[in-house]
């Protein structure tokens, strides 16, 4: 660390080099490849969470793997889940199934239902996606003709 501290060998390129890192990195890349540990305890990085109980947002930890897997994770499809159609004709009825690829964020279950009751009267079939949810289970929820459904999936 002290050699890169004193790694200046002053030869007035540091405007190039920021120019050169711009047009070679996007942000995703540029924290992925320069985000260090000690940048984050210098700047004393954290995470946060919102705390139920007392109803406001609360440091949750300085741990540097964190810290550097939620900045990528915001800037990763700008933070909105990844939701994949596995089928057009599950179970060859021409009902939709989707599947969210699950990164550990749960999805907002009122919005996706509301989602895939939309969908639905887009597709005019039911609709389904599967995700985790509620304990870290694998979950189905499903809106058709009768509504809204969710069950337990093995």
């Amino acid at each position: 660390m002290r050699a890169r501290r004193e790694w200046n060998q002053q030869l007035g390129l540091g405007r190039q080099k920021v120019f050169e890192v711009r047009k070679v990195y996007n942000d995703v890349g540029f924290i992925d490849e320069f985000l260090t540990e000690e940048f984050a305890r210098q700047y004393k990085l954290f995470t946060f969470d919102y705390n139920d109980s007392t109803n406001q947002y609360e440091i949750s930890g300085r741990e540097f793997e964190e810290i550097k897997r939620r900045l990528l994770f915001q800037l990763t499809n700008f933070g909105q889940p990844i939701i994949e159609v596995v089928d057009g004709n599950y179970e060859n009825r021409g009902e939709l199934y989707l599947v969210h690829r699950y990164e550990g964020v749960d999805l907002d279950i009122p919005y996706a239902q509301g989602t895939l009751r939309n969908l639905y009267q887009l597709w005019k079939r039911p609709v389904h996606i599967e995700t985790v949810a509620e304990n870290k289970v694998r979950m189905l929820f499903s809106f058709g003709p009768e509504g809204d459904s969710r069950k337990k999936l093995n």
